[in-house]
């Protein structure tokens, strides 16, 4: 079954859903905001994207651009800034068991699932 990192707020995060809902696939919505990922599951997580920590990060959000723009950060750094902060994580992401997607282009989104 599919899962989707999702805020309701976003406006990609909605296509994404509205998407999958369309598309008839079993799917879980976790609300990423409400139940945060803690550092092993953003791990995980980003392993199954095949990128690195700072991709996942939206870096023009308030909070990175005030806390941790133009800083040295690890990667362990990077992924303890999302836990603190999951506004940060890029939205929405798409699972599907061992792989993943970040959702906000359709037609990739389409080949994903």
């Amino acid at each position: 079954m599919l899962q989707i990192l999702h805020n309701a707020r976003c406006g990609k995060s909605r296509d994404c859903l509205a998407f999958i809902t369309e598309s008839k696939q079993h799917f879980e919505i976790i609300n990423y905001l409400e139940n945060p990922l803690n550092v092993d599951e953003l791990k995980a997580l980003i392993k199954k994207l095949k990128i690195k920590p700072i991709e996942l990060v939206r870096q023009k959000e308030t909070i990175w651009i005030d806390k941790y723009k133009g800083k040295s950060l690890t990667d362990p750094d990077i992924i303890k800034a999302l836990a603190k902060h999951p506004i940060l994580i890029e939205r929405p992401i798409v699972i599907d068991g061992d792989k993943a997607i970040i959702g906000r282009e359709l037609t990739k989104l389409k080949d994903f699932i």
